[in-house]
């Protein structure tokens, strides 16, 4: 009965002689001093807001940051030699917690961060941290991530951020940077992952000769037509912007699942190829695009599936409708100049549930096959109000905004027929 409790001892003593031979071996590494300067340089730069502890532990009387910083990861300088004492270089920069309950830093960031020369990495999560961006973070030819988000960092985009080989994720999302974007950037080897979304960017966005997968420039100032885009893109935003011009040049992005387009001034038609169950969501509402939805189907519109999302309401599109789109699970083409009446694959969607929601107000349709006293389901969402179908087709389920006529006037249902509706 006393060997097992034997061996139980000699495990545990064997255990904390390797956690004590460890933190000897710790205390015993240095950092790097520049990197400590540069350390000192950032933290006299930043503090923390009220309900933020990050910097807590920031302690340089401590015999090594590496081991005891919040937000520090440190890697052996490979250029030390052998024989000495290996010195530790900052290689992962976190500023700030992300907490749900933490209100972040304030300040400005510090040029001195380019003196990290081994960084891969730097995250500044939300807060009030002001100011432009170092161009000198051009310098650090190891970084692979730059997150700076949600703060409010002004000024342009450093363009020496476009000499960054390894850079793989640039996210500048959240602030009020201005001006245009650095043409360079977009033509990075590594780059695969750019956000830049809710700034004050502005000009024609470059085009992208790199395999970009997730572009997203929403909510800024960008204008001109789409720039030429790589067929990598798998998720594409540029809405609320002030683009225009047609998008023939997204014919060849058979990769994409998202693309949002909304709120510009895009004209002219729909690429067919944009119809397919493989992007799941297409938001193009708001804009000035014409033409209709394509008479033939590429796929079995039942293979879009759960939580597939097609937006073309406030556009001028016309025509029929065909059955292409009749397994998206939330569809929106209210406010087009639709005619004729809704295909029975639409129907039917709706009564089994597959189709959530259906919004065709304010169109020019003439009829919807519902049989009479079919129940819809708990679920779905209806709304046919302010068309040309005689009986007018009450349903509860419309939003507000879609006014509480049912019908048009007669005289608009008879000149959309002669091709004069407005």
């Amino acid at each position: 009965m006393a060997k097992p409790q034997f061996l139980l001892f000699l495990l545990l003593f064997f255990f904390l002689m390797y956690q004590q031979s460890l933190q000897q071996q710790q205390q015993q590494q240095q950092i790097n001093a520049v990197d400590l300067a540069a350390l000192h340089d950032i933290r006299n730069s930043l503090r923390d807001l009220p309900h933020s502890d990050f910097f807590s532990t920031w302690d340089f009387a401590a015999p090594n940051p590496c081991s005891t910083f919040t937000g520090l990861l440190c890697s052996p300088d490979p250029s030390a030699s052998a024989s000495a004492t290996p010195l530790l270089r900052v290689t992962s920069l976190t500023l700030g917690t992300g907490l749900a309950g933490s209100s972040g830093l304030m300040g400005s960031i510090s040029p001195a961060l380019s003196n990290l020369t081994a960084l891969t990495q730097i995250i500044l999560y939300a807060g009030i941290v002001s100011g432009s961006i170092p161009p000198q973070l051009g310098t650090l030819k190891n970084l692979r991530v730059i997150s700076l988000t949600n703060n409010r960092l002004s000024g342009p985009i450093p363009s020496s951020l476009s000499t960054l080989p390894n850079l793989h994720t640039l996210d500048l999302s959240g602030n009020q940077l201005g001006g245009p974007v650095p043409a360079g950037l977009t033509g990075l080897p590594s780059l695969r992952v750019l956000l830049l979304e809710s700034n004050q960017l502005s000009g024609e966005f470059p085009n992208v000769s790199t395999q970009l997968l997730h572009l997203d420039l929403k909510n800024n100032r960008f204008s001109g037509v789409l720039p030429s885009l790589p067929s990598s893109l798998r998720y594409l935003s540029m809405s609320k912007n002030e683009m225009w011009g047609p998008l023939n040049v997204l014919e060849p992005l058979s990769e994409l699942v998202y693309l949002d387009l909304s709120m510009n001034w895009f004209s002219g038609s729909i690429p067919e190829t944009l119809f397919r169950s493989t992007l799941s969501s297409l938001l193009l509402q708001r804009n000035n695009l014409s033409g209709g939805v394509p008479k033939t189907k590429a796929v079995d519109a039942t293979s879009y599936g759960e939580g597939s999302t097609v937006d073309l309401s406030h556009n001028l599109l016309s025509g029929e409708l065909s059955p292409v789109l009749a397994g998206v699970e939330i569809l929106f083409l209210n406010s087009n100049r639709l005619i004729g009446i809704v295909p029975d694959e639409y129907v039917q969607s709706v009564l089994v549930g597959s189709m959530k929601t259906l919004y065709l107000q304010h169109n020019y349709l003439s009829g919807f096959p519902l049989e009479s006293g079919s129940p819809l389901p708990d679920s779905a969402s209806l709304c046919l109000s302010y068309n040309c179908m005689i009986p007018p087709v009450r349903t509860m389920t419309c939003p507000a905004n879609a006014g509480g006529l049912l019908s048009r006037p007669a005289y608009q249902c008879r000149l959309v027929h002669l091709g004069n509706a407005d």
